[in-house]
């Protein structure tokens, strides 16, 4: 069989000489007993599944992580120390985040499956001399397959015959516009989209009807090539998981440290080695933040419901952050930044250009503007329909040609009754015309459309006012040049001609007048350029990919707002072959200074998305077709579109848009922004208590102090202190400004270096106040030490409440800010002071804790000193350096 990209690859080949290397008769096609050998040698047409991971698989990588490992241990300790309630409380954490991981995960891409599915349909094959429909799954080689209009085309196919062919082959190339075939060979270095001699396995065939040899079937076509990208295309490991993997490692050493230190210095001091190995056991649970694993998730889940009420749905929790951190969206063109609808333009006359926005009244009936609506609606197969989306159909550039004349006043069945059609030349892609005749009052109007260079060559005349006039070889050059400047501005254009005749069966492409040429253009959506500046705002960098040629995306993109008239433009070709592993240093820069990428192909997407990974950059990718999954599945965030998108793409992705809009992409990009920096602030908080529990056992028990909390307390603190008002930052909505600042450095870890000195502040500073109010309580006021413990408990509480006002930006307003704002923090203090006050005034309770009454002294004593660590962290806070800067820096 015909290898693509050896030297006689089969687009190169003419259609001769590839039947005859394949052993194969245009006119008979294959013998029965041949195409049966042939399948014993190629194996069925199908793509090859991607294994499967085993539902075990999936649930014993819940448990990969080493902070679940931490709470695990943890979990089984306070087990067997008789911590029941901890004991619970860890595992409860533990099963909620298995069981969300566990779900999502087994939900995962299935891309394979959705590609499967293409495969699985009959096909009409010539065998034996005979038409005959087989499953698609038993073409060989060699055979030959009869298509047309709505087919899927089920092998790699080099077309042998091609009447008025064309093909939607925007799920391998992203271009929307459909593709006039024919069965002419191609040079070897021709794009894919531009090979118009072959039809490719998974392209829908949209008009015409041709045949075709098989060239490849299964995964040696160019639908296999791809499958086989996207199950090879590694998923990189989400910024979040490895921040908090990270933080995982640190907090193991960190506790195992604080946990020996404060064991060996009360059995140093005189302690029972018992109670000792119990308050070290307790500490060790204190400094692991149990409630970390489960915030984050009901912060990430809080965010996934948010941003599917903006028309983003999330399949996978650690993706809501990423894309946050996102610093280059390499973004598909074609309905994402476009609006996926061809539509006129501009009509180029003889005396000038009318640009039809500017039409807003139907022309007359003989003049050059009349003239080209009339042709256009009545050289056309296409039908509006009840105007809507849904009720059109026909190619793209007629249903455009239809709606610009309907819109000025020109309908095409008005037309049809007064000029009836007698006849159709459908288009060939030899003359590259087409062309209907029309019976009207005095003859017959031929009514011819096609490529500019060919019409402009068939004219004789050109229409002007006054009526037709001659065309000189200077005017025709005249016309040749306007094309040319017209496709530099990005349009598609058509020629429009006409003649009249006093027969039907004249021949069409003769002695022919020029009536002008129409310009189309897929436009720009008109959210687009808000949204590009909303990203250059955000520091995040937009990069089109496409499949159109270089100056045709250089115009989009000019409108897009991506760029001015200066912009880097790279088309795939300077790309072919580099690899993103060894690039050179001046391709690399290149590469990482392009705005535009044009006539993409899959592999290029993928060598894109590893360089500017390589660079250090988190990379979004957005796409919608076939040729866009492996790239999505490789990028850190891929983003497929939900209405035109096909199911491979939208199996790979991360994100799908349901209303395919750009703008969408900035929307959940803010709400990632926002659950990082909550899941920043939670940490901070939590980290800061915990680290104050730490630090107050153990330089009290290290200064032959009486213990100021007993283990339970320390429990009781864990689940009532630390988890509600972690809860409640992890649900804020934010800074209202988030969207103005730089992206975060994606190498910055979660807790970064200015962050762990906020964290030692503040927990030094409520570690001072409980340890000098345990202290005045037990020298000053002379309180016994069991009411002294209950002024430390008390303190220590409060201090922690209040606290959670300290992790507020640094840029914020000290009364109206992403803290204060909150209103679920607001609920959380007041829930924990309930509980506090039940701990102690619940006899119980108090009694199960170990929490005598200190009194109405104690009770103020305790309330006081809660609100030294508050005082202290917002001077802090206030002298710190600006939230958008720290840690922004690259």
């Amino acid at each position: 069989m015909v290898r693509k990209g050896s030297s006689d690859a089969a687009y190169c080949m003419s259609v001769q000489a590839l039947a005859g290397s394949l052993g194969s008769d245009p006119k008979t096609g294959l013998s029965d007993n041949e195409a049966k050998k042939r399948l014993a040698a190629h194996g069925p047409n199908r793509l090859r599944r991607q294994k499967r991971k085993s539902a075990l698989t999936i649930l014993l990588h819940q448990f990969s992580s080493i902070i679940v490992w931490l709470l695990t241990a943890a979990a089984a300790m306070s087990f067997v120390l008789g911590d029941i309630a901890e004991g619970v409380a860890i595992a409860f954490v533990l099963i909620l985040n298995s069981a969300i991981g566990f779900f999502t995960e087994l939900k995962a891409a299935r891309s394979m499956e959705a590609l499967m599915r293409i495969a699985e349909v009959r096909t009409r094959v010539r065998r034996d001399g005979k038409v005959r429909m087989i499953d698609a799954h038993g073409l060989v080689p060699g055979d030959v397959v009869i298509v047309e209009a709505g087919d899927v085309v089920t092998a790699d196919l080099r077309l042998s015959e091609a009447s008025n062919l064309q093909a939607d082959e925007s799920v391998l190339t992203g271009e929307s516009a459909p593709v006039a075939k024919n069965t002419d060979p191609a040079d070897k270095d021709t794009a894919l989209g531009d090979r118009f001699g072959m039809a490719y396995k998974g392209t829908a065939i949209t008009q015409g009807s041709g045949e075709g040899i098989v060239t490849a079937t299964g995964m040696e076509t160019e639908l296999g090539r791809i499958s086989d990208l996207a199950q090879s295309a590694e998923g990189e490991v989400a910024p979040l998981e490895r921040r908090l993997d990270k933080l995982g490692h640190r907090l193991v050493w960190l506790t195992l440290a604080l946990a020996a230190l404060t064991i060996g210095a009360g059995v140093l001091r005189g302690h029972e080695v018992t109670v000792m190995v119990q308050t070290g056991v307790a500490l060790a649970v204190a400094a692991v933040p149990e409630g970390l694993p489960v915030v984050a998730t009901l912060s990430l889940a809080r965010g996934m419901w948010r941003m599917s009420r903006r028309n983003a749905l999330i399949t996978r929790l650690s993706s809501v952050e990423t894309l946050g951190a996102t610093t280059v969206i390499l973004t598909d063109k074609t309905g994402t930044l476009t609006e996926n609808r061809m539509t006129v333009v501009r009509y180029l006359l003889a005396k000038d250009d009318v640009d039809v926005e500017d039409a807003t009244q139907q022309p007359e009936a003989e003049s050059p503007m009349g003239w080209a609506l009339r042709i256009g609606a009545l050289c056309n197969n296409a039908e509006l329909g009840d105007g809507t989306e849904d009720g059109r159909s026909g190619d793209p550039m007629e249903i455009a040609l239809l709606a610009a004349a309907n819109d000025l006043g020109t309908s095409r069945q008005t037309l049809l009754d007064d000029m009836p059609e007698v006849r159709e030349h459908a288009f060939d892609p030899d003359t590259k015309m087409m062309a209907t005749v029309h019976q009207a009052k005095s003859g017959f109007l031929f009514a011819v459309k096609g490529a500019p260079e060919a019409v402009i060559k068939a004219c004789t005349r050109v229409m002007w006012n006054g009526g037709p006039q001659d065309i000189t070889e200077e005017k025709r050059g005249e016309w040749t040049k306007r094309n040319a400047t017209a496709a530099q501005d990005g349009l598609r254009l058509l020629a429009l001609a006409m003649k009249e005749d006093a027969a039907a069966d004249g021949k069409p492409y003769e002695n022919l007048t020029l009536v002008g040429l129409v310009g189309f253009l897929d436009p720009v959506r008109e959210d687009v350029p808000a949204a590009i500046e909303a990203c250059r705002a955000a520091g995040v960098r937009v990069i089109m990919l496409t499949g159109d040629h270089a100056d045709t995306a250089k115009t989009i993109a000019h409108e897009a707002s991506l760029g001015d008239s200066d912009m880097t433009v790279i088309e795939s070709g300077e790309l072919s072959g580099l690899d993103a592993e060894t690039l050179s240093d001046s391709d690399r820069t290149r590469i990482l200074e392009a705005d535009v990428f044009a006539r993409v192909s899959p592999e290029t997407k993928l060598t894109l998305v590893s360089v500017f990974q390589k660079a250090g950059h988190v990379v979004a990718m957005t796409g919608d077709g076939v040729n866009d999954a492996p790239a999505l599945k490789k990028a850190d965030i891929g983003i497929a579109m939900g209405q035109r998108g096909t199911q491979v793409a939208q199996e790979a992705a991360h994100m799908v848009l349901q209303d395919d809009a750009f703008a969408t992409i900035i929307a959940a990009m803010r709400q990632g922004r926002v659950i990082f920096d909550n899941i920043r602030k939670f940490v901070v908080y939590l980290m800061s208590c915990n680290v104050s529990e730490v630090l107050v056992v153990g330089l009290a028990v290290g200064a032959g102090l009486p213990a100021p909390l007993l283990p339970l307390q320390i429990l009781f603190l864990n689940l009532v202190t630390d988890i509600f008002p972690a809860f409640a930052l992890g649900l804020g909505k934010g800074d209202e400004n988030v969207m103005t600042k730089p992206p975060r450095n994606p190498a910055e870890a979660i807790i970064d270096r200015p962050r762990w000195v906020l964290i030692g502040v503040l927990g030094a500073s409520i570690t001072i106040a409980t340890l000098g109010a345990f202290a005045v309580a037990l020298f000053w006021l002379g309180v016994e030490t069991g009411p002294a413990v209950t002024v430390a408990f008390l303190t220590l509480a409060l201090a922690q409440l209040w606290n959670v006002f300290n992790v507020r930006d640094t840029d914020s307003n000290l009364f109206r800010n992403e803290v204060t704002r909150n209103g679920y923090v607001w609920g959380a203090i007041v829930l924990c002071l309930g509980l506090i006050g039940l701990a102690l005034w619940f006899p119980p309770l108090a009694g199960l804790l170990g929490l005598p009454t200190p009194g109405i002294t104690g009770l103020a004593l305790a309330a006081a000193a809660s609100f030294v660590p508050l005082l202290f962290g917002q001077v802090w806070v206030w002298l710190g350096e600006p939230s958008d800067r720290v840690g922004r820096e690259r």
